[in-house]
């Protein structure tokens, strides 16, 4: 109950501080597509059953408070913000919008000032700018970053040698793997161990461009037909009987008196 209760405090906590437009992805199903095309991909496996438990939950009580949610199965939560992301920057009534976690890949869909990555618990956004400066990289080389340096919270290793300085001066250079050459006396920038680096891509390159497709996010655009769909109406009936079962008794009277304030 408790991961539950801090979801949704945390989501009136942005209704609160002004907030509009407001959408949730959850990974319904840990496991995803991604799962079969490389073998050790993250998965439910070691997940404490207590917290998957709270899955089905936590979608009914976003849900109940009245925010659009989107579970996700085939595709992952990230999949669905990037999609969300994509469909609200394209509308001109849209002002900006802000992704708000912390997560290495959604800095991919950061673009310029208009969509924007926010980490709460930093008080830390990041534009295009702030992507650069963090991973050395514009969001656009994102996927190939990763897939050079290994994501382990995803559960791919990346290649043998090439580290976050590594992969970042020759990406910068190059912008995208399948743009570097298989020599490196064939680059043009200078890295220490290049030829090592350069003879190990060109090994496994396969492999690079497998993890590089696993560190894309999917755009469905079927999940948002408008921004509308995403602005927030104030919490429905169900809401006070969700918080009751959850322990969180103060809740209904806190989103009520949010939605009185719009």
């Amino acid at each position: 109950m408790a991961a539950t209760r801090g979801v949704l405090s945390s989501l009136l906590g942005l209704l609160e501080e002004g907030v509009t437009h407001l959408g949730v992805a959850t990974d319904h199903v840990i496991e995803s597509f991604r799962n079969g095309l490389w073998p050790g991909y993250k998965s439910s496996a070691g997940v404490p059953a207590n917290l998957l438990g709270q899955f089905g939950l936590l979608e009914l009580a976003i849900e109940a408070m009245g925010v659009t949610v989107w579970p996700m199965v085939e595709l992952e939560a990230d999949d669905a913000l990037s999609s969300a992301a994509a469909v609200a920057a394209d509308d001109a009534s849209v002002d900006q919008v802000v992704i708000c976690t912390p997560d290495k890949d959604l800095g991919q869909c950061v673009q310029n000032g208009r969509v924007v990555q926010l980490d709460r618990r930093k008080r830390l956004v990041l534009d295009e700018a702030g992507v650069k400066g963090k991973f050395g990289v514009p969001p656009a080389s994102i996927p190939d970053y990763l897939a050079l340096v290994g994501d382990s919270a995803d559960g791919y290793p990346g290649l043998p040698g090439w580290g976050a300085k590594s992969s970042a001066a020759v990406l910068s250079h190059y912008g995208t793997i399948e743009r570097i050459p298989d020599s490196g006396a064939e680059w043009a920038v200078s890295v220490r161990g290049g030829p090592a680096l350069a003879a190990g891509l060109a090994a496994r390159r396969g492999e690079a461009m497998l993890f590089k497709d696993l560190a894309t996010l999917r755009v469905d655009r079927s999940l948002l037909t408008s921004v509308e769909d995403l602005r927030w109406g104030g919490p429905t009936e169900a809401f006070g009987e969700v918080c009751a079962r959850i322990d969180a008794a103060g809740m209904p009277a806190r989103a009520v008196r949010v939605a009185k304030q719009r």
